[in-house]
């Protein structure tokens, strides 16, 4: 295998497939590697964990064609930091990778090609197209919701997609909130699947948002899930299990609404939260009444106040909350102003657009302790 190519373009598709590189020490030592693969004048490059894996190709002039895997972390590291825009890279019979540029010569053990295990394939999988800049504003929407680890649960660790004729609805839950986004697509499929929250945290960063007429192209099989977009290709296994029954979780009834700037809301939370460390998770103090919203908050590190502006109609509400959740789905909400609704002071706070369904927040409550 012998090849040149530019250090900026392997660089960045380094940087692409190592998202897909097990992070962790394997049984498997090729897993710890990015599998490189040169035919023609393309360079191939792969990186997989098991659970999800990444391609992408690259323009290389390659002199001889061949494959090795090479330590991901350490050939990612040698090569950005190559003095000359162009390098050359070539492995001999032994595996191992010589790569030279300017004056810098580095060697890098390989393993054989052989010993990298082969991706999964998605068979007779249910295709498809969806506008690549839509996912990708979905996806950023609802991510903040997913459960990081739920051993009880892993359901809950995905995003449920349900995609019907007319709409496409994606959802999160991790037992204290809920996000829910939809949006208008014509499909001419019935699916319901569940994507790992990381792999679709990883289709987000590859998506080009300026690219807004691009499309990426999924193929949805009973255990895995392809997407190709761009000239990647990212495999992952589709999580197994009942995801819950999250429209019994939501208020059908509200008895206060209010009506809040978006930003006023966010900087009366975030005006209070420094008095909320991870060791004091109190929870902010919230009453809504008379077109006002009355935050506060006491912990052993001291105590604060703050109020802003609304429209409210309907009863005094006095109500707790983790900071950081409605936080987080505030600053999801991406619009200049938001529907609250609340059904009582021991349910969920809905958060909605002023019109329509494009998205649903939900945030539990936290059980206030009686002041004075």
């Amino acid at each position: 295998m012998k090849l040149s190519c530019q250090k900026q373009a392997l660089t960045d598709c380094l940087s692409r497939v190592m998202r897909a590189v097990s992070s962790k020490a394997s049984a498997i030592a090729a897993l710890e590697g990015v599998l490189l693969e040169a035919s023609g004048n393309q360079l191939k490059l792969t990186g997989y964990n098991l659970d999800m894996g990444i391609t992408t190709t690259m323009f290389a002039a390659c002199e001889e064609d061949g494959a090795v895997v090479l330590n991901a972390s350490l050939l990612f590291d040698l090569v950005k930091r190559l003095p000359e825009d162009q390098l050359s890279l070539s492995v001999d019979e032994k595996c191992t990778a010589l790569i030279v540029s300017g004056e810098s010569e580095f060697s890098i053990v390989g393993i054989d090609a052989v010993e990298y295990p082969e991706l999964p394939a998605v068979t007779e999988g249910t295709e498809i197209e969806l506008e690549a800049s839509m996912l990708k504003g979905m996806a950023e929407q609802i991510l903040f919701a997913v459960a990081v680890n739920d051993d009880a649960r892993p359901i809950n660790t995905g995003v449920l997609f349900s995609i019907e004729e007319h709409f496409i609805r994606m959802a999160a839950v991790d037992g204290y909130r809920l996000a829910i986004r939809e949006e208008s697509v014509f499909c001419d499929q019935r699916l319901r699947f569940v994507v790992p929250g990381k792999t679709l945290s990883e289709i987000t960063k590859m998506i080009d948002q300026e690219k807004e007429k691009e499309t990426i192209r999924i193929s949805v099989g009973r255990r895995k899930i392809l997407f190709v977009y761009g000239g990647m290709t990212v495999i992952s296994s589709l999580l197994e299990g009942e995801f819950i029954d999250y429209e019994a979780a939501i208020p059908k009834t509200a008895v206060t609404t209010v009506r809040v700037g978006t930003r006023t809301l966010i900087d009366m939370i975030e005006r209070i939260s420094p008095l909320i460390t991870d060791r004091l998770k109190t929870p902010v103090r919230c009453i809504f009444e008379d077109n006002q919203i009355r935050a506060s908050c006491t912990t052993a590190v001291g105590k604060g106040h703050d109020q802003c502006s609304c429209v409210s109609e309907g009863e005094r509400i006095e109500i707790g909350f983790n900071n950081r959740y409605l936080l987080d789905a505030l600053r999801a909400s991406e619009t200049d102003e938001v529907k609250i609704e609340l059904a009582g002071s021991l349910s969920p706070i809905k958060i909605l657009p002023l019109e329509g369904n494009s998205f649903l927040f939900l945030v539990l409550p936290v059980r206030l302790k009686h002041e004075g």
